[in-house]
């Protein structure tokens, strides 16, 4: 990875080698059809994972803040009447 530098701001370089081919105009057709270049679209791709990444998910979050106080009981209130058929 190299480093190269945009209005003053160190941005990284990526080469990836050993891409098929089919992936390769995947990605260039998904640009073209967007009015992007190819480089273009492969940061967006890789930008939306990285962000997709570090957002938090609810669960995730209540999960962490039970135990960071000592855990939490809760009581099981559903139904447990297997009886029943699901009108859809």
């Amino acid at each position: 990875m190299k480093n190269f530098f945009q209005e003053g701001k160190a941005m990284a370089s990526v080469v990836i080698r050993n891409l098929s081919e089919a992936t390769h105009n995947a990605i260039k057709f998904r640009a073209r059809a967007a009015g992007r270049s190819t480089e273009a679209e492969i940061r967006l791709i890789l930008d939306n994972i990285a962000k997709a990444q570090q957002t938090v998910r609810l669960g995730s979050m209540l999960a962490s803040i039970g135990q960071e106080i000592g855990g939490v009981e809760l009581e099981d209130v559903r139904g447990r009447n297997t009886d029943n058929e699901v009108s859809l």
